[in-house]
């Protein structure tokens, strides 16, 4: 397209000017820190190349939480601008930009990494098996998920950031109407991170089906491994969908094709139905895992079985297919005939129905429970009042008539918000808080976490409350300033003020991660909770090879009924034998680099450059097809020398419940 260099990078604003300053001296600062502490080696080896599912979830969620700042400022500057009438902070492109960066962000490089991350540690885990099913695809889908996360937060100080909305609605994502090349950031940048997660999802559903450990049959699987499962399948069934629907938009942005462009004799609304044909079913992608959370949290701080649980799965396999069924409630006013706006809103509606069994489910475990008020209990506590209040208004919303009042309001807006941030960002603080001390060994601090409890959860009310009202009185979304006549301002105002205490109770859980990283007790239980489930029956943090000996599943709550009917083996060496684990491999890592290169000359339109980028991709895939490390094994030795270390030995024998 014969970009010139002088537009190669963004100038003119003095935020993004702070934000490229930013930038490189924090890559400053770290090469710099990495060097004095002569901590390359340690970085490359146990976590460059690692493949250890435990180590590739914690990468996850770091990439989340780093994003969740990225997209949280996006957030913060829009409440900002929007906090008074006619405000001049952003100007109207400006808004634009963080407005689909703070979606695309939130959704895709936020929940997504940090669900995966969750499932990444936990699932193996939980069905007792030593990793994942494929190690080293395991850790290609991290490391494309890391360069599509890259490849589109560089948008905004290079190349300029994508303005068409985070569903890149044709013709506005069009060349017609969008000439820059900030689309493409967004068309090349999540075709590279979907291919990560759309090899997560195979991943999980050949582990989950086939490394389950003896005695573990379907119904007796912990609900967050059930939740996870249905969501893997989703991820394989939609993800395809919005991948070619990217590629189509890539075809049409960068090589003229009209697949969706008007003038060409394309169809804006294919656009449409292909991204809603993932982007409904994505809702349940991120939300599914998260009632998982729900349910491990609930059933082990309420001190009971989980109350349904095989209602729960069906609940749960219900919404999997229904979640396929429902898209077209996302153009209710596109012009749809009333027959399909009737099918479509009636899908709707039933969906609600296997989702509020799980809530009802939640409640009656809790009923009569002896519950520990911790800090993850708390998050799935508030879940309840905050999800139902999304989920009333979706039904409003999913009511076809009423739609044409409501859909281009900041009541959507609303109710979007109060589906997605009880739903998905509440259980995975409960996550964090629950299963910490078994990625780190220490528990984080209680005390500083309730802090984060009521700042998140009362910033969170106040920003999005709001605008259900502001909603109903006509103020639509996308907005990027209104007039004072409107009499939008007090409301507008109080959504900026919770938008800040939310900002603030995200700062407490960042000060609670460097507060309880140096001053937290490291001398805890492996099963501080009493849970019920079997990655508590490991060390914390848990050694690399997950169990010296893999138990065997008679019930549900394994781990549990383990402790209380004195069931749990004593470690004998004679039953110790030598472990298979895979090896670490750099080609995950290069291959992720060498798409991040690729993308990015594509993006710039200069495919001769891509073209000879993605040679390295061939050359990648060439020579791990040639690659015949068969793995190690881990000696008899080191299994017990590790094992002797964390429990209470006795003779080479040692007792491992709290």
């Amino acid at each position: 397209m014969g970009i010139n260099w002088s537009e190669f990078f963004v100038t003119g604003d003095p935020l993004i000017l702070a934000s490229q300053i930013a930038i490189v001296l924090t890559s400053v600062g770290a090469v710099a820190a990495l060097t004095y502490f002569k901590k390359w080696k340690w970085l490359w080896k146990d976590w460059l190349t690692t493949v250890d599912h435990k180590k590739i979830g914690i990468l996850y969620i770091l990439v989340g939480i780093l994003m969740f700042f990225r997209g949280g400022v996006d957030g913060l500057m829009m409440r900002a601008q929007t906090s008074v009438p006619e405000n001049t902070f952003l100007d109207a492109q400006h808004y634009n930009e963080v407005f689909t960066t703070h979606g695309v962000v939130m959704i895709l490089f936020v929940a997504m990494p940090l669900l995966i991350g969750v499932m990444n540690f936990v699932v193996p885990l939980q069905i007792g098996a030593r990793d994942v099913a494929f190690p080293q695809l395991n850790a290609l889908s991290f490391w494309l998920t890391f360069s599509g996360a890259m490849l589109f937060n560089i948008s905004f100080v290079i190349g300029g950031s994508p303005d068409a909305g985070w569903t890149s609605y044709f013709p506005l994502a069009g060349k017609e109407f969008s000439p820059g090349i900030g689309n493409n950031f967004y068309a090349v940048a999540l075709q590279i991170a979907g291919a990560g997660t759309l090899m997560s999802g195979i991943n999980f559903v050949v582990t989950i089906l086939k490394m389950r450990i003896k005695g573990m049959t379907m119904l007796k699987m912990p609900m967050f491994t059930w939740t996870s499962f249905i969501t893997s399948i989703i991820i394989v069934a939609s993800f395809p969908i919005f991948t070619v629907a990217l590629a189509l938009m890539t075809f049409d942005r960068i090589f003229g094709t009209h697949f969706f462009t008007i003038s060409g004799g394309g169809m804006d609304m294919l656009w449409a139905n292909l991204f809603w044909l993932w982007g409904h079913p994505e809702v349940y992608i991120v939300v599914l895992p998260a009632f998982g959370i729900l349910s491990e949290v609930i059933s082990t701080f309420a001190r009971k079985t989980l109350y349904g649980y095989k209602s729960m799965v069906i609940s749960i396999t219900l919404i999997a297919v229904l979640s396929m069924l429902v898209w077209v409630h996302h153009f209710f006013t596109m012009g749809n005939s009333s027959a399909a706006n009737s099918f479509f809103s009636i899908t709707t509606m039933m969906i609600a129905i296997p989702t509020g069994v799980k809530v009802f489910n939640w409640l009656f475990t809790m009923r009569k429970g002896r519950i520990k008020f911790t800090t993850a209990m708390l998050w799935a506590l508030a879940f309840v009042p905050n999800f139902v209040i999304g989920g009333v208004t979706g039904v409003m919303l999913a009511m076809a008539a009423a739609d044409y009042q409501y859909h281009n309001t900041l009541f959507l807006v609303a109710h979007f918000h109060y589906v997605l941030i009880p739903g998905v960002v509440f259980p995975l603080f409960a996550a964090f808080y629950y299963w910490w001390p078994k990625m780190f060994g220490y528990i984080l601090n209680e005390k500083i976490g309730k802090w984060h409890f009521w700042l998140f959860t009362i910033g969170f009310n106040l920003t999005f409350m709001p605008m259900f009202f502001l909603g109903l009185d006509g103020a639509v979304r996308r907005a990027y300033t209104y007039s004072e006549e409107t009499g939008f301002g007090p409301l507008m105002l109080t959504s900026a003020i919770g938008a800040i205490i939310l900002a603030a109770g995200f700062a407490v859980l960042v000060y609670n991660i460097y507060w309880s990283a140096r001053y937290a007790d490291r001398n805890i239980s492996n099963d501080p909770w009493d849970a019920r489930t079997l990655e508590w029956a490991t060390a914390s943090p848990v050694q690399h090879y997950n169990f010296a000996v893999l138990p065997e599943v008679k019930s549900l709550d394994a781990f549990w009924h383990m402790k209380k009917n004195n069931e749990i083996k004593t470690l004998n060496e004679d039953e110790i034998e030598e472990i298979h684990m895979p090896s670490n491999t750099w080609i995950p890592f290069y291959m992720g680099n060498v798409f991040l290169v690729a993308g990015f000359f594509l993006v710039f339109e200069w495919t001769i450059a891509a073209a000879i980028a993605s040679i390295g991709i061939f050359a990648g895939l060439i020579f791990r097809s040639f690659d015949y490390d068969e793995g190690f094994h881990v000696h008899k030795d080191e299994i017990i020398k590790t094992e002797s270390s964390w429990r209470n030995v006795g003779k080479g024998v040692k007792n491992h419940v709290s």
